[in-house]
Order: structure tokens, then sequence, then C-alpha cells
């Protein structure tokens, strides 16, 4: 099992990856339309235990933040689930209590350290903690942040019925455009020297990733580009949560591209341990090298 809690340098910053929970989701065959089990068996002796559980094939995912400072900017990267909010049919979701605001505070941020909150996208388990309720209304967690918004994920959802994610609006997004903290993002966004928001639709319409350069070194947050690992081999590969199906194909490969390229860290949203990688070129392909800290 995972430490909930782990630091790593970049460069001059400093980032903290923050543990919501762990465990087995989908079966990997529901996940991916496309799924082969002749995949599983050729990466068979890394993906056990840490990513597949073979008994019942389901794909084992974490679901976590990343705390990004850099030059005196403490940058939160999704912010998974949430404790109090109605999820069903996810029940493990479903007014989840956690400690992950505990675990914030014992990684060295108290909610109003944070200075910008960054949602990849909008799905349910990347804006859970945007919010919190108090007094049986759901206040901004982050008082003193900025919260960026893709403008096209918000166009898309803001009047979306019936499902997880029109409840997550109304309880995780909506109240920070009702308080006057959401920036709405168009194309590419600099946040801060060093951290560049660009487009990458296809999991949702305004998806986008977060690069991190400082000096050498790099790093991206690609929230849900790739979901599990064995994605880096079967870029091709879509989850059945992609809205636009080969918008993701192109925006993951570009994203392999660069990693491969720049010699920067793939930090995902939902990898079990360790939780990110770097991309080596496998010919017309991909392979991955764990990365330790």
């Amino acid at each position: 099992m995972s430490n909930p809690i782990s630091h790593q340098n970049i460069g001059a910053a400093r980032v903290t990856r923050v543990e919501e929970m762990a465990g087995p989701a989908f079966r990997l065959s529901t996940l991916f339309p496309d799924w082969d089990d002749a995949l599983f068996e050729a990466h068979k002796d890394w993906l056990v235990p840490n990513y597949v559980n073979p008994e019942k094939m389901t794909a084992l995912l974490a679901m976590h933040s990343w705390v990004v400072q850099l030059d005196g900017l403490n940058v939160l990267v999704d912010t998974c689930i949430g404790n109090d909010k109605d999820r069903m049919p996810m029940e493990r979701w479903h007014h989840h209590q956690g400690p992950y605001l505990q675990r914030l505070e014992e990684a060295g941020f108290r909610p109003e350290d944070i200075d910008m909150v960054m949602c990849t996208h909008l799905h349910v388990d990347h804006v859970g903690w945007n919010t919190r309720l108090r007094d049986g209304r759901w206040v901004p967690t982050f008082p003193n942040a900025k919260y960026v918004f893709s403008r096209a994920d918000y166009e898309h959802y803001k009047d979306r019925t019936g499902d997880m994610d029109a409840a997550s609006f109304a309880d995780s997004v909506l109240p920070i455009v009702e308080h006057g903290l959401a920036e709405m993002t168009d194309g590419e966004h600099l946040l801060a020297d060093g951290l560049l928001l660009e487009p990458a639709p296809g999991h949702t319409p305004g998806h986008v990733t977060l690069k991190l350069e400082s000096g050498s070194e790099a790093a991206i947050f690609t929230g849900d580009m790739l979901h599990h690992p064995l994605q880096v081999y079967r870029p091709e590969w879509t989850s059945r949560f992609c809205i636009l199906p080969d918008e993701a194909r192109v925006s993951r490969r570009r994203v392999l591209d660069y990693c491969a390229d720049r010699g920067a860290l793939l930090m995902p949203a939902h990898f079990g341990t360790p939780h990110c990688c770097h991309i080596d070129r496998a010919g017309e392909a991909f392979a991955l090298r764990w990365h330790y800290g």
C-alpha cells in the first residue's frame, strides 16, 4: 500500500501528492471497449499487484490531487470526490467521509494556503473538494484561491441534468462561480512562469493539461488523458468515459510525444503506486519507466 502523501522536486518546484482513496474500480474490459487480454499477459509481471487485480480483472486506481509549489505559489491540481456529497450509484463516493483535508494539512497546506485550484476537467471525481458543506450550504473549501475552469467544459456541463456530473456541477462548480472565485480559460493559458495550461480535448470537450517546466526538468499533469498505465502501450485505447474518442487519441499521443521528447514526467490523476512515470519511445509506440521520486 502506498503512502497517501508523497513529495518530489521538479527543478525548483516541489510537488506533493495527496491521496483521497485508492482501490479496485472498473473491470478492464468495461473501462476499455477495445480491451485485449493479450496485452495484460504481456505486461502481467509489473501490472500485478499495483495496477490490476488479476482475479477479477479490475483496474486498481487512485484518486489524488497534486500540489505544485513554485515561486511562492501553491497550485492544487484536481480535487477528487469530496465529503458529504450525493454520488449514487457510486456507493464508495456517496456521502463519503474521508481524511483528505487532514492529509492536505499533514502535507503542509491549510485550505487558506492554496492560491490556485486548477481542474483538468469538470468530471465528478476532479471537482469534489472545490467545496465543502457548512451550515447546509456548499462553500469554497479554499477561500483564498482562484479556481481555474475550462470554459468549454463549463458550457458543456452547465445545462446537464440527471447524472453525477450534473450533481457535482451543482454542488462543486456553480458555488465557486457564485462566490466570484472562478476564472474561465480558453486555449493556452499561462498560470505563472513555468506553469502552462494547454487544451487537451477528448475525454471531455474542455479537458486541459498543466505543464510544469523548471530549468532542465519538466512534468505534465494529465488528468484523465490516461486512466491506466496500459494506455502508454495502447494510446489508441480510449476509456468508456471519453466523450470525444477520436480527439482523445490525438491529445493522448501528443502528450506522450511531449514526455518522450522533453523527458517530462507524466503525472496522471489515477495511476497506482508509484503514480508517475517517464515515457520512452519503442518503435512507433511508447513504453514507460516508473519514477520513484
